[in-house]
Order: C-alpha cells, then sequence, then structure tokens
C-alpha cells in the first residue's frame, strides 16, 4: 500500500486552513483496472468491426432497403409497360443482374429484330394494296381518255384519290393513336418512377437535391405531357389536313401554311428539350452541391468527434449510403430500359411506315398522278413529325434519369 497526498489551501470564511488529502491506491488493483479498460474497448471495437459486418451483411442491407422502398412493387407495377414489347423479359431478374453489374442487353437486338420484320410485312401489305390502286386507276384513265370522255375520267380519278386518301389517312390516324397512347404511358411510368427515385435520393443523404428535383421533373412532366396533347398532336393534325388538302385542290393552296404548322411542331419539341434538360441540370448541379458539403461535413463531425467507434460509425454510413447509391443506380437503369420498351414499338412502326411511304412515292412517280405523289411527299413529312415526337419524349426522359442519377452520384464521392 502506498499512500499519495496533496496540500491545498481552503478559504472558508475567514480562516484559512490547511487541509492534507491523501488517496490510498493500490498499485495491483490500478494495473488491473487500466487492464480492463484495454480488454472492454477491444472488445467493442471487434463488435462494431465483426459482429456488426456479419449481422447486417451488404447484401441484407440492399434487401432491407428494397423492401423499405417499395422497389418490388414497382417492379411488379412496372410489368404492364414492357408486357407487348418483351414479353419474356423479367424485371425482378434485370434488377438484380444490374445491381451486380451482369447487365447483358444482346438479347435485346434480336427482340427488335423480329418486331421490325414483323411491322415491315404488315406495312408491306398496306403499300402493295395502295399500288394495285393506283395501277389500276392508270390503266382505266388512259382506256376512258383514249375514248374522249373527260367527265367519266375526272369521276374516276376523284374516286381513286379518295380510296387512297382513306387507306393513307387510316394508317396515320391508327399510328397517331398509338403514339399519342405511347407518350400517355411514359407519362405514367414517370409517375410512378419518381416517388421510387427521390426516396432513393433522400436515403443517400440528397436532401436539397431531392426537394428541387422532385418538383422540377413534376411541373416539367405535367407541362411536356399537356403540350403534346393538347398543342402538339393537333398541330400535327392541322398540318397534316392542310397537305391533303393541298395535293386535292388545284385552286385552294395552302402548302406554306401547312409547313408553317410542321415546322412549329418541330420547334416547340426542340424548345421544350432544351428547357427541361437546362433547367434540370442547373438546378441539380447548384443542389448537389450544397449536398455533397453537407454530407462530407457529418460524416467528418462523426469520425473525428465520437471516440474510439467514430472511424468505424463514419464507415458505416458511408456503407449504408453506398448501397442505397447502388439500387438508385440499379432503378435508373431499369427505368431506362422500361421507357425503352414503351417506345420501341410505336418507333419501329413509324419508321417503317415512312420509309414504305418514301418509297412509293418513289416507285409510283412514273405511274401515279403528280397530286398522290405530293400527298405521299405530306404523309411522309407527318411520319417524320411523329418520329420526332417519340425520339424526342424519350430522349428527354433518358436524360432526365441519367441526370438525376449523377446528381446524387457526385454527392457520395
Amino acid at each position: 500500500m502506498q499512500r499519495y497526498g496533496r496540500k491545498f489551501n481552503c478559504k472558508q470564511g475567514r480562516f484559512r486552513r490547511k487541509i492534507t488529502c491523501y488517496i490510498v491506491i493500490n498499485p495491483g488493483n490500478f494495473s488491473n483496472f487500466k487492464w480492463a479498460i484495454r480488454i472492454a474497448s477491444i472488445i467493442i471495437i471487434c463488435f462494431v468491426l465483426f459482429g456488426c459486418n456479419s449481422v447486417y451483411s451488404t447484401s441484407e442491407i440492399i434487401n432491407a432497403q428494397s423492401q423499405s422502398t417499395g422497389i418490388p412493387a414497382f417492379l411488379s407495377q412496372s410489368n404492364k409497360y414492357i408486357n407487348e414489347a418483351f414479353p419474356d423479359l423479367s424485371l425482378n431478374e434485370l434488377f438484380e443482374n444490374s445491381i451486380q453489374g451482369k447487365l447483358n442487353i444482346s438479347g435485346f437486338f434480336g427482340i427488335i429484330v423480329n418486331l421490325l420484320g414483323n411491322e415491315v410485312k404488315s406495312g408491306i401489305s398496306a403499300m402493295i394494296a395502295i399500288l394495285i390502286i393506283i395501277v389500276i386507276h392508270s390503266i382505266l384513265k388512259a382506256i376512258i381518255e383514249n375514248l374522249g370522255n373527260e367527265s367519266t375520267a375526272k369521276v374516276a380519278y376523284f374516286i381513286q384519290y379518295l380510296i387512297i386518301v382513306s387507306l393513307v389517312v387510316s394508317n396515320f390516324v391508327d399510328l397517331l393513336d398509338i403514339v399519342k397512347n405511347s407518350i400517355n404511358e411514359i407519362i405514367n411510368f414517370m409517375g410512378l418512377l419518381i416517388p421510387i427515385l427521390i426516396t432513393l435520393m433522400l436515403t443517400t443523404g440528397a436532401i436539397v437535391s431531392t426537394t428541387v428535383t422532385e418538383s422540377v421533373l413534376l411541373f416539367l412532366i405535367n407541362i411536356i405531357g399537356t403540350l403534346i396533347g393538347n398543342l402538339i398532336i393537333p398541330l400535327i393534325l392541322i398540318g397534316t389536313s392542310l397537305s391533303i388538302v393541298t395535293s386535292f385542290s388545284d385552286k385552294v393552296q395552302v402548302s406554306r401554311l401547312a409547313k408553317f404548322v410542321k415546322s412549329a411542331v418541330m420547334w416547340i419539341l426542340g424548345i421544350v428539350l432544351t428547357v427541361f434538360v437546362c433547367t434540370l441540370s442547373i438546378e441539380g448541379t447548384l443542389s448537389s452541391s450544397v449536398d455533397g458539403l453537407t454530407s462530407k461535413t457529418a460524416k467528418a463531425a462523426v469520425s473525428t468527434f465520437i471516440p474510439i467507434v467514430g472511424k468505424v460509425m463514419g464507415d458505416t454510413v458511408d456503407t449504408v449510403i453506398g448501397c442505397a447509391n447502388l439500387l438508385k443506380n440499379a432503378v435508373g437503369v431499369v427505368g431506362v430500359i422500361i421507357l425503352f420498351g414503351i417506345v420501341v414499338i410505336p418507333i419501329i412502326k413509324v419508321t417503317v411506315m415512312w420509309a414504305l411511304i418514301r418509297l412509293l412515292a418513289a416507285v409510283c412517280e412514273t405511274v401515279a398522278d403528280e397530286k398522290i405523289v405530293k400527298l405521299f411527299d405530306s404523309i411522309a413529312d407527318s411520319y417524320k413529325l411523329l418520329f420526332g415526337i417519340l425520339i424526342s419524349v424519350s430522349v428527354m426522359f433518358i436524360v432526365g434519369i441519367t441526370i438525376v442519377l449523377r446528381i446524387t452520384n457526385v454527392i457520395t464521392t
């Protein structure tokens, strides 16, 4: 036993007293106490490093986050958007492959080739029917003109023209409905995808980016859907109708007005695409800077100011955020593939019909009337507008998804 003492002055009222305090310490007990502290610290660190990792592995964290954010429900609801284009595709398997980095898109090319072949066959049958009508009319027209009956020739011409216009416009209207339904499906799917992406963005700590991105995306998607349904589609119909009237009548010529309407459609699409991409990029860049600074400050504070296990806790936070970021990227990849599945059939249909109409105009130029050739050219231009709508909307939302993914990827790095 040893005695350690220290003298100090104690002031009480008027009196000063010198008090000597002695602390009696057993050196053996003090040494055991220090060893007990060291052993307890080692046990705590080992538990945090090895025990937590064994209980909560990365795969289990990913599964827990997937269930809590509603990703399985999202995948099951999204199956209806790809059943027509990719009936054998499993979104759950695609999602798992995206997480593991084993995404294989080689099978999509075979499906696209089959879809293209089917559309070419159906389009050729429709074009052959129109070509037969044109050839029959050319023969009848030559016979009637040789007989010298001009009134009968004009009646036969108008009948032929009306039949051809009916067939061509019928195919065009059917494709216009398909394009309109596809745009509506894209808008509905984006309304299903955005909440999942926003939730996963929150789990990565991107609070400011989430608030800004959600409002911007929802606003722009509603604006785009309204513009396409209430402005662009009617403008295409008006431009096509004016082109038909111009090609039919010699007295009424509104070709320049038809070209103006069609060019207005392209300008509107270009402006909408530019505004969408620029707005989302600028807002995302500014908000990601704030979120990145906040995230790094929080992780530094946890690692520095929490003793013993602060660094471990900081690494654990990085692991959880990394898992959420992985889920977000996988959902984004699945969303892009679903968007592609929505628009691939309409794009193939429109492209095939545009090419066949152009080919039909070139073939019929030697045997058909000039007005019919102009009709085919104007209808082909309308098909080009439908193609532009599909491509613009698809690229717009795919770029938007990519920007959202890139924003939170920058934050977590």
